[in-house]
């Protein structure tokens, strides 16, 4: 697919973790960004790896816009210095602005939150509401154990394999980037057919 690449939605953990790696891959992007004068989206902390991806691309001379839900706003969390700042009226609201204003997601490594985020545009994906390449910094390995679940929900049939190869994987962020060029999006008339139960399939009924 052609592909530009203005602005990228980046999900990351409010926690740094506990390897000093973490922090290093989202510097490392955050300087890529900036270099490729690509704008950086971000849910506006200034906390764990979100701060330091936001930090390593204002350094670099990049764009960062933050998007915040109100009820995080005085919280000490609200990051003080991105170039510009979007106050949302709740999750859900945050959640679709990063979406609107990005071409693309990265997720680094993170919880619970960043995962939310990841899925759900993944799911919007799936079912082809957009067609924005979405991919995962596996720094060290972190995310294994969540590709592993997703072969396995391809394995059971839970997942078709075209969705689950909408997952774009590299551990470098140039290679993540590069990897955003090849990506296709899947159909989304041959998942839905595959989901008609047997009993009203046109087959069972010629």
């Amino acid at each position: 697919m052609s592909l530009t690449l203005s602005a990228i939605c980046v999900f990351a953990g409010s926690s740094w973790g506990r390897r000093p790696a973490y922090s290093e891959a989202a510097r490392q992007l955050g300087r890529l960004l900036a270099r490729r004068r690509i704008r950086l989206i971000t849910g506006g902390g200034c906390v764990g790896l979100m701060n330091e991806v936001a930090e390593s691309a204002l350094a670099g001379g990049g764009e960062v816009w933050g998007v915040i839900p109100e009820s995080l706003r005085g919280k000490n969390v609200e990051h003080p210095r991105l170039s510009r700042m979007v106050v949302t009226p709740t999750m859900h609201a945050r959640k679709q602005t990063m979406f609107d204003l990005a071409d693309a997601f990265i997720a680094l490594p993170g919880g619970l939150g960043t995962l939310d985020e990841l899925f759900e545009v993944l799911t919007w994906s799936q079912l082809n509401l957009h067609a924005k390449p979405c991919g995962l910094l596996n720094v060290e390995g972190y995310y294994d154990p969540l590709l592993a679940f997703l072969d396995h929900a391809t394995d059971e049939r839970f997942l078709a394999a075209d969705h689950r190869a909408m997952v774009v994987v590299e551990s470098d962020p140039e290679r993540l980037l590069a990897a955003f060029t090849h990506v296709t999006p899947p159909a989304l008339d041959p998942w839905l057919q595959s989901l008609v139960p047997p009993s009203l399939s046109p087959e069972r009924h010629s």
